[in-house]
């Protein structure tokens, strides 16, 4: 394959808010508005061999995000691989093994930026035994990318990706028909794989759906429109992935701000930062601001937020998903784990029963009976899963009700029971307070990924004084 003389690109500042290590380190404001750029995640999934890695590379090349030293490094990799052409897809498939298998085993994220948005990929395996590694690396991707090879059409593995993209709530899909070229660019064939997708889309309940037709090698349609298809009027995928909207993704209309750290400065030469005690953390959902009323979780104790402080300077109102310390009016005992809430009728639930889908991620299969450590947001309780309700039949949408078990890359329903109560929201309602991981006791290995169902009881004040 030859390649377009290539202008490296200048490096991409990260747009990515940390926490401050301490209050004393942030800048002072300088006045100066800087409009946010907004920043879209997005995966790649689909069967072995649907182009997803040379996708991604062929996206890094042609909207010249590279740098002259990973161009020299792609240039020397074609030697080991490739028959001495240069291969996209080493971009992403960074370990020896997946490129002298020519797969994708592990997640590869990837950054780059055009003027109008910054991107983060993530770059997931398509074979059914790292289904697992598809599910991390899509767990926070606003939009998903299905790849499915023109020649083959829809297979068990694309339905798979689409079902995760759809259980995973993830508002935008883009099903982008790969390998136009081996079908002679044909229009008839793209319509087939589009009628096949739409038959069975209305019962995964995903609202914005895009059909792509692109050769991934060649770069039809990736970032320049292609001349071979003509009878596609709609945008190429870069233009699609610039001008998605996502600013409706996040939860804004409830509050909610899991306590990560308590932020105590102590610096005695600084009259501001001597008794100075805020409370960190991500918003996790809805818009906080200054004056505005909030109680504290598990206490359920009545305040106002004092003042709000970012990475880059106090400012008079916050929202999800920025990271951000909050100075109450009030002193109360608040720690990490406990939760900050929006005081109104947007009342997160409570409660130790609940129930769940989860991905099952371990060899070892899921027991009835056995105790896990659950994590949800910044709190670690233990939990003990009492059933498992179902499992689901991938192949036909199918449930199949009281499996003996779940084994690896099984996605089920199950019920728990939780030493303590969590707060939190069904997942469809918030992805950050709706979903938890399991860890096995001793081995600290991360075990399932799990989305709850909607809460049957709304949190209270007295839900502190909760005994099991």
């Amino acid at each position: 394959m030859s390649v377009a003389p290539f202008t490296p690109a200048q490096p991409v500042k990260s747009g990515l808010t940390g926490l401050p290590s301490s209050i004393s380190h942030l800048p002072p404001p300088t006045g100066e508005f800087r409009p946010a750029v907004e920043i879209l995640r997005f995966n790649t999934c689909g069967s072995v061999d649907d182009g997803k890695s040379t996708l991604i590379g062929r996206l890094l090349y042609d909207s010249k995000s590279l740098m002259e030293d990973q161009l020299e490094a792609l240039e020397r990799s074609a030697d080991i691989t490739g028959g001495g052409q240069v291969n996209l897809a080493n971009l992403t498939d960074g370990l020896r093994a997946e490129r002298e298998q020519g797969i994708t085993i592990d997640v590869a994220y990837r950054y780059f930026a055009t003027p109008r948005r910054k991107f983060i990929i993530a770059d997931t395996p398509g074979h059914i035994q790292y289904t697992r590694n598809m599910v991390t690396g899509a767990s926070a991707a606003n939009l998903s990318i299905v790849l499915v090879d023109a020649r083959t059409g829809v297979i068990e593995q694309s339905r798979r990706h689409t079902y995760l993209t759809a259980l995973l709530r993830i508002p935008h899909l883009v099903v982008a028909v790969n390998k136009m070229d081996l079908v002679g660019w044909s229009e008839q064939r793209f319509n087939e794989i589009r009628a096949e997708f739409e038959s069975f889309l209305p019962r995964l309940d995903i609202k914005d759906v895009k059909f792509i037709p692109i050769s991934a090698l060649l770069g039809d349609n990736v970032v320049d429109a292609s001349l071979h298809t003509p009878w596609y009027p709609g945008p190429t995928l870069l233009q699609h992935l610039e001008t998605v909207h996502i600013g409706s993704d996040w939860n804004l209309n409830a509050f909610r701000l899991p306590v990560q750290w308590v932020n105590r400065p102590n610096n005695p030469t600084d009259s501001r930062l001597h008794d100075f005690r805020g409370f960190s953390g991500q918003i996790a959902g809805g818009i906080v601001r200054a004056g505005q009323k909030v109680m504290v979780l598990p206490g359920g104790h009545i305040t106002k937020v004092k003042e709000i402080h970012t990475y880059e300077g106090p400012v008079d109102e916050a929202f999800c998903p920025q990271s951000v310390t909050l100075q109450l009016e009030h002193d109360l005992d608040v720690s990490r784990g406990n939760m900050i809430v929006a005081w109104d009728h947007h009342l997160p639930g409570t409660g130790t029963e609940l129930r769940a889908n989860v991905c099952w991620m371990h060899q070892r299969p899921l027991q009835i009976g056995k105790k896990y450590w659950l994590k949800h947001t910044t709190q670690s309780v233990q939990a003990i899963v009492t059933a498992i309700d179902h499992r689901l039949n991938i192949s036909t949408f199918e449930e199949e009700p009281t499996p003996a078990g779940l084994a690896l890359n099984d996605i089920g329903e199950i019920s728990l029971r939780t030493a303590q109560p969590i707060f939190y929201d069904g997942y469809a309602t918030n992805r950050l307070t709706g979903s938890f991981i399991l860890i096995e006791q001793g081995t600290h290995a991360t075990v399932a990924a799990g989305m709850l169902y909607p809460p049957t009881e709304v949190v209270r004040p007295e839900s502190s004084e909760f005994v099991i």
